[in-house]
């Protein structure tokens, strides 16, 4: 039985308390390596260049610089140097925030409550890392329906977009209105894993990471609106 590489995982939260918490869970668990720690926007950054972890709980309010922009330099610098960006999950004390709105937008992977349950916390590390989102679409539109509807302007429609066949473009917007692959399946009349199939395509050619990044997608350049 060959052994699998364990999660690599590093905290960005300003609550010395909070970090040391999450280390010591984190280090109990066999498949998860915690590498790193920061307590600040800027010096997470850093770190992360540093330590390269495969996942990043980043918390939104901190001293510095905010984990919003600390997300988005996190995955820009992991772009320009041609690398797996990691996964990063925000951490909020709100379950409609409009910061997670905007921290999922510069590319975070979902978000989750600071006061979830130690188990909750774990899976969601092991989901991410296996190219989950944390949140459901379903939970990500809501998101962008309570705090993004007063954006009047809707950006130019890229033309990867025209890329996709008609097929997948219908299986796009229901996966952007938040249905499962389960869900899609039953009203297609598809197999789930040929709508797992589809939704990898689109993904593949929309450069996007997943399910949560498609909701933005589609918000972005107002894909579901009028349904």
């Amino acid at each position: 039985m060959t052994e699998t590489t364990p999660i690599r995982v590093a905290l960005v939260d300003d609550q010395s308390l909070f970090r040391a918490g999450i280390r010591m869970l984190i280090s109990s668990q066999p498949d998860l390596e915690f590498v790193g720690e920061a307590g600040n926007g800027v010096d997470g950054v850093q770190m992360a260049a540093a330590v390269r972890p495969d996942v990043i709980l980043m918390d939104i309010r901190m001293p510095v610089m905010d984990g919003i922009e600390a997300t988005e330099q996190i995955l820009r610098a992991a772009d320009a140097r041609g690398e797996q960006p990691p996964r990063i999950v925000v951490l909020t004390t709100f379950d409609l925030d409009e910061s997670a709105t905007r921290a999922i937008r510069g590319g975070a992977s979902g978000f989750l409550l600071k006061d979830a349950d130690p188990e909750f916390l774990l899976a969601s590390i092991r989901t991410v890392h296996a190219g989950s989102s944390v949140i459901a679409a379903a939970a990500t539109r809501e998101l962008f329906e309570h705090f993004d509807r007063r954006v009047a302007a809707r950006e130019a429609t890229p033309e990867s977009f025209g890329t996709l066949t008609s097929r997948e473009r219908d299986i796009f917007l229901l996966a952007a209105r938040g249905l499962s692959n389960s869900e899609i399946a039953a009203g297609e009349y598809l197999s789930e894993a040929t709508v797992k199939t589809h939704i990898s395509r689109i993904l593949a050619k929309l450069a996007l990471r997943d399910r949560v990044q498609l909701v933005v997608f589609a918000f972005q350049h107002r894909l579901t609106e009028g349904d």
